[in-house]
């Protein structure tokens, strides 16, 4: 059997710590009078930290130094991580655990590929942190998605080719990255918005045993 390589995005795929994220950038445009709503919030996913805030800065059109936006995603990341504090196990999203195990009995090879810089104390946390093989985060690229460098370099890391690599991932930029790096996209979420995956699922609830059997066999 060749072995797959099944890669996680982390916010809104394994955990649901996008509310964190939401909650402490809306801190920061009402500081600076910019409307930031929950639509708002979808061009932020899958993206990094600096270009976060550079979108949040053009919705209000604001201009500021780069010393402001350094102060500003110094607080930003400070007001996320204070949310994270009572973070548990409670915070794994639906069917999400069952897919895991299920992977490790099957013994094939798992890893994050998250924009997060943040994403290892989560995963520990959440009790997740031995279930993944690699974990290739916001610390160890330079490139965003829809750049495949943080697939890649998981794939790589496992020692598994692009072409035998499955990701799931909630976020366009996250599935056009996966389609770009030629691996199989699973999209987590709404079909209108992840309409490029190869398979979309509202959740991992809908995601049963069989389907990732046949993505292994296959």
């Amino acid at each position: 059997m060749i072995k797959k390589a099944f890669i996680f995005d982390l916010d809104g795929v394994i955990v649901d710590t996008a509310k964190y994220h939401y909650l402490a950038w809306k801190k920061i445009a009402n500081q600076l009078g910019i409307e930031f709503t929950l639509e708002h919030n979808e061009l932020l996913k899958g993206v990094s930290r600096v270009r976060s805030l550079d979108i949040i800065l053009e919705l209000g059109k604001v201009e500021a130094s780069q010393e402001n936006k350094n102060k500003w995603l110094v607080q930003k990341n400070e007001d996320y991580l204070s949310y994270l504090v009572d973070m548990n196990e409670s915070e794994i999203l639906p069917g999400v655990f069952p897919i895991l195990q299920f992977l490790r009995e099957k013994q094939q090879p798992i890893a994050l590929g998250s924009a997060s810089k943040n994403a290892r104390p989560i995963l520990d946390k959440t009790g997740l942190l031995s279930y993944f093989d690699a974990i290739v985060d916001g610390n160890d690229v330079t490139n965003a998605k829809p750049d495949p460098e943080v697939f890649l370099m998981a794939a790589k890391l496992l020692k598994v080719n692009p072409e035998h690599s499955i990701v799931f991932e909630d976020s366009v930029a996250g599935v056009q990255a996966a389609n770009i790096a030629k691996m199989i996209s699973v999209g987590i979420g709404e079909g209108s918005i992840l309409h490029e995956a190869k398979y979309i699922f509202k959740d991992f609830t809908a995601i049963d045993t069989d389907f990732i059997e046949e993505l292994i066999r296959t």
